[in-house]
């Protein structure tokens, strides 16, 4: 986590973290989509909220956030893949812009099954 907290600072783009009473509650940063310089303009999200705090909008305030910063930055799109079947980061996406763009079927394994990948984008411009 550390090195990878690191490498999205080392290339100047946000790392955020939610804080209730003390408690870290999520956290989402926006990572280097793909390694050749042709995407350096795209930024690839990832988020994660404490299952005992999704639904309370912690999740959209900081992909809001995160947004607003990428945009600042100069990013011009952001994605998300979002595997296996996750019904509230998909909602949660879409309530922010982003539109489905492709599906990759079987493009993971986890827990002893095969998931889906679904790309979900939105331009930042």
């Amino acid at each position: 986590m550390l090195r990878r907290r690191q490498a999205v600072l080392d290339r100047d783009l946000p790392y955020l973290v939610a804080e209730l009473e003390g408690y870290i509650v999520g956290f989402c940063y926006a990572s280097q989509f793909r390694p050749r310089e042709g995407y350096r303009f795209t930024v690839e999200d990832s988020i994660y909220v404490r299952p005992d705090c999704v639904g309370h909008g912690v999740g959209k305030m900081l992909l809001a956030e995160l947004i607003s910063e990428c945009q600042a930055k100069g990013c011009h799109s952001m994605v998300a893949c979002i595997c296996g079947v996750n019904v509230s980061s998909v909602a949660l996406h879409a309530s922010l812009g982003f539109q489905q763009v492709g599906l990759l079927p079987e493009a993971g394994y986890k827990f002893g099954e095969w998931l889906r990948l679904l790309i979900m984008q939105r331009s930042l411009q």
